[in-house]
């Protein structure tokens, strides 16, 4: 929190926070974050070579991306400049690109931080490029937002990208002993209460450790339980973008265990959407998506329960709806996949495009006309109702295109009865046309 202080040009006047107060000191304390900070990590090599490159942190909240910036600037010998994109403008980056400018004179780096730089805009964003090219300033920034989105091609072509991982509970609970050890005392939790603080805390070691200064502040006579702990703290809204890359990461999740058929991955992160706020009808759209895509024909009733649990949510609404949403997960992810319907029309699609200006053959063409009889509309048409079999084998493609095939039944479910008169068709149709 003192650091958005120190963005905007404050001074807090209260005690900082345990979080701020246990902030590492190296980049060897910083937890969760070997993969990038361990001596094989890249970071760590740049640390150790004590030349660093521009890079983007990109991670969720509490997971080091500002510690990391100020340690690396520290390891390295680099000025270390922070800006967040929350409260600069124009104005202040050209300062601090001066005063980069000037430093630079005098045979020191700086390392530029920027928080939430995924808030500047696009123009913004490209005041950078010059400044980081000719070596001005080592830039590092941070966001939690996915910088293939929010952030320009150009900058992110003069920058590295790396990943933080959200903290497991390994490296929660580590930060969990640092304060106690800084308090001198244990936190008053029972050990499944324990547990229940890292779980509430989702990941975010600046809210963890929020939670544990706010148990050692209120102090309570006897370690708390679960339901003690769930009086005292508030639980916490997962961590969820409606219109951002999480939005997008859940909703492939939910689609892609419905096409694995795993009723229980699917109605899992159908649960956590709709905790996370998202519009039950976006879900809705999906499993209609999902019903035609991944089951299609192999479970023709996939896509009536698609429309109906669409339906029954509309008209029932939360939360009695949601339970209609959950029906329909549970079946689309038990029944048999075909993806044939998709594949096939693609094909068809591609097809279309390629010879889309060809005619259909003149024997399926209407003839309400004299001057289209005369012109051969509908002769030697066969009605398929009066032939032996109920299938005349004629060809309907238009007489410049060889016949393809698009659709290839798996043989999966309802779609393996589909399979049978479809071969069964095919080898009439090679009779007759043979």
């Amino acid at each position: 929190m003192s650091d958005l202080f120190e963005a905007a040009g404050l001074q807090p006047q209260a005690p900082a926070p345990l979080a701020d107060r246990l902030r590492p000191q190296s980049l060897s304390e910083v937890v969760g974050q070997d993969h990038l900070l361990g001596p094989d990590g890249p970071i760590g090599r740049m640390a150790e070579a004590r030349r660093l490159a521009s890079m983007i942190l990109w991670g969720p909240p509490g997971t080091g991306k500002t510690t990391i910036a100020r340690l690396l600037a520290k390891a390295a010998g680099y000025e270390f400049q922070q800006l967040s994109a929350v409260f600069s403008g124009v104005a202040d980056l050209k300062k601090a690109f001066e005063a980069a400018r000037g430093r630079r004179a005098a045979g020191q780096s700086t390392l530029l931080f920027v928080d939430e730089i995924h808030r500047f805009n696009r123009a913004q964003q490209d005041g950078f490029l010059p400044f980081v090219e000719s070596g001005v300033v080592t830039l590092v920034g941070a966001t939690t937002e996915n910088p293939s989105f929010e952030l320009n091609g150009a900058l992110l072509s003069r920058c590295q990208v790396f990943v933080l991982k959200r903290l497991d509970d390994g490296a929660m609970e580590q930060l969990l002993e640092r304060a106690e050890a800084f308090e001198g005392r244990p936190l008053p939790l029972q050990s499944q209460a324990r547990q229940a603080l890292v779980h509430l805390a989702d990941g975010d070691g600046r809210y963890v450790l929020a939670l544990a200064e706010t148990l050692f502040n209120i102090a309570p006579e006897a370690p708390l339980d679960v339901a003690g702990l769930g009086k005292v703290l508030q639980k916490r809204s997962p961590a969820y973008d409606k219109d951002r890359e999480e939005h997008y990461n859940l909703i492939s999740a939910l689609h892609k265990s419905i096409r694995g058929s795993d009723p229980d991955a699917a109605l899992y992160w159908l649960a956590r959407m709709l905790e996370g706020g998202e519009d039950p009808l976006f879900v809705a759209r999906r499993l209609v998506r999902a019903a035609s895509e991944d089951i299609g024909l192999a479970d023709p009733t996939a896509l009536l329960i698609a429309v109906a649990a669409r339906d029954a949510y509309d008209f029932l609404g939360s939360p009695e709806g949601e339970l209609a949403l959950a029906q329909c997960c549970i079946h689309l992810a038990s029944a048999p996949k075909s993806n044939a319907a998709y594949t096939a029309f693609g094909a068809a699609r591609r097809a279309a495009k390629e010879t889309g200006s060809l005619m259909p053959p003149k024997h399926i063409l209407n003839a309400p006309t004299r001057m289209m009889k005369d012109l051969g509309y509908g002769k030697d048409y066969d009605y398929d109702h009066n032939t032996a079999e109920g299938f005349s084998g004629q060809d309907y493609f238009p007489g410049e295109m060889e016949r393809q095939r698009f659709y290839a039944p798996k043989g999966e479910g309802a779609e393996a009865r589909i399979k049978e008169r479809l071969d069964r068709w095919a080898a009439l149709r090679e009779r007759r046309q043979g």
